[in-house]
């Protein structure tokens, strides 16, 4: 299950042939940047075990152009192991930096957004350490809300970051409508 963005972008499903290029775009963001806690990259199979799950709500999408190499990945997976909260799950995109700024965030994110959406899910979550402008905007873009920030709460190169919290509640489309015919 593939399909097409705007601008000539795919996205697919990820496979373990991908593990490479999502450790060097994580890699990227782990070193370079505060959008993971992350201080080393985590190992191959950490991205293996997250492209298996078969649990739903569980996905991996990676971004490509041109039947390319993979240039961005979004997913989402377990938000907190505990069965009251099957129906939530905690999402993320990154991707490499040549191709940020270009739109390619917001089509993948939409992407991921619907198969939580056609699995059921009932709320995405998702958290974004300051300072990251782009990363909120992307947030606030695909519909999610603000919902509290943390201060203080990591520390990496050196100093005390904020995480701000998002939330989106992902209706069905049964949902949708009857809000729809509602007004």
């Amino acid at each position: 299950m593939g399909g097409a963005l705007p601008g000539g972008w795919g996205y697919r499903p990820a496979t373990p042939a991908d593990v490479d290029a999502l450790n060097a775009i994580y890699g990227h963001a782990v070193h370079t940047s505060t959008a993971t806690f992350d201080i080393t990259a985590p190992p191959a199979d950490y991205w293996l075990t997250r492209i298996r799950s078969v649990e739903p709500g569980d996905h991996v999408m990676v971004a490509h152009h041109d039947d390319g190499p993979v240039l961005g990945f979004a997913y989402s997976g377990v938000f907190r192991p505990r069965p009251a909260y099957r129906f939530t799950r905690e999402t993320s995109i990154y991707l490499a930096p040549e191709v940020t700024g270009r739109g390619l965030g917001g089509a993948l994110y939409a992407v991921l957004l619907d198969l939580l959406r056609a699995d059921g899910m009932h709320l995405a979550v998702a958290v974004v350490a300051g300072p990251n402008a782009a990363s909120h905007a992307l947030h606030r873009s695909a519909g999610f809300q603000e919902v509290g920030t943390l201060r203080e709460v990591g520390r990496k190169f050196d100093r005390w970051v904020d995480t701000t919290w998002y939330q989106l509640g992902l209706p069905d489309e049964g949902e949708v409508e009857a809000r729809t015919s509602l007004g």
